[in-house]
């Protein structure tokens, strides 16, 4: 069956649905790699107040909706410096993720799209121990550059860089 998806910014009225597809996203992806210990502060709760924090700063994510309910969101920006790594590129995709029933739906292609646009060079940090992304993220021209660092906040969950 055909669903329409809409895809619009966020509000501070959505930091809620934001918290909720960013956590259970994470939970999925990185349930088995993430220790116990990691999962014990990094909660819905925390989750969304951090989502309210940043949509009350100004932050503006894409969200995609199917039959009123939020089930991807996605955010870019300008490159910034992580981890003492400068960026190499201008524009940086920062997150994009679609709930697990969503995935192959063409939401995270939409997501993409929408936020760098095809052919837009950019660069983005993905999980060294995500297959799945990486895929997505090379069937969209990017490859893997070379660089890796070890984000001490996630329990030391090691990214690589992808550029395009």
């Amino acid at each position: 069956m055909f669903r329409v998806v809409n895809l619009r910014t966020a509000t501070l009225s959505d930091a809620a649905a934001v918290a909720r597809v960013h956590h259970t996203t994470w939970v999925t992806t990185y349930g088995q790699i993430l220790p116990p210990e990691f999962w014990a502060t990094a909660t819905l709760e925390r989750r969304t107040s951090t989502w309210e924090r940043w949509l009350a700063n100004g932050a503006t994510p894409l969200v995609a909706e199917v039959d009123g309910e939020v089930v991807g969101i996605a955010m870019s920006g300008d490159a910034v410096e992580q981890d003492d790594v400068l960026p190499i590129r201008g524009r940086q995709l920062y997150l994009l993720y679609v709930l697990a029933a969503h995935h192959g739906s063409g939401i995270g292609q939409a997501l993409l799209d929408a936020v760098v646009p095809p052919g837009t060079g950019a660069q983005l940090w993905v999980a060294e121990d995500n297959p799945r992304a990486r895929r997505f993220y090379e069937r969209n021209g990017f490859v893997t550059e070379g660089t890796r660092i070890v984000d001490a906040s996630t329990a030391d969950l090691a990214e690589v860089r992808m550029v395009r």
